[in-house]
């Protein structure tokens, strides 16, 4: 892994890990507007307990180290939290500004699975 590519990996996973784990601690205690975002979207509340609490767990899976089917299970929640955010605001039709967060989250979530070093990825199957 290349030095440009391991710090891609670091400062991208560090604003995601951030970024999900204030939104998830938000969610999880229900602070912070996310009640008034959810019933505009027209989610049952109890969607942010669980939300958050995968989140937080989701952060906990990347950042630490080994477990990679684990890891690609926590990015693949935040790939599907993070779309889904943004094209229920899309969706609902609120301002293309409200999805902005999802999508850079969405953003960061992609990059740092792309840079993600070779003892966090699951092993090529059928290697010759």
């Amino acid at each position: 892994m290349t030095k440009r590519n391991k710090i891609t990996y670091w400062i991208t996973t560090g604003f995601l890990a951030f970024g999900m784990t204030a939104g998830g601690a938000q969610q999880l205690f229900q602070i912070g507007g996310y009640v008034e975002i959810v019933s505009q979207l027209g989610y049952p509340i109890y969607m942010l307990s669980i939300l958050g609490f995968w989140k937080i767990l989701g952060v906990i899976a990347v950042l630490v180290p080994k477990f990679p089917i684990v890891k690609e299970w926590a990015y693949a929640g935040f790939f599907f939290a993070m779309s889904g955010a943004a094209a229920s605001h899309i969706t609902v039709g609120q301002p293309f500004t409200e999805a902005i967060p999802s999508l850079v989250l969405l953003i960061m979530t992609v990059t740092s699975w792309y840079f993600r070093p070779a003892d966090r990825r699951i092993g090529t199957v059928n290697q010759k």
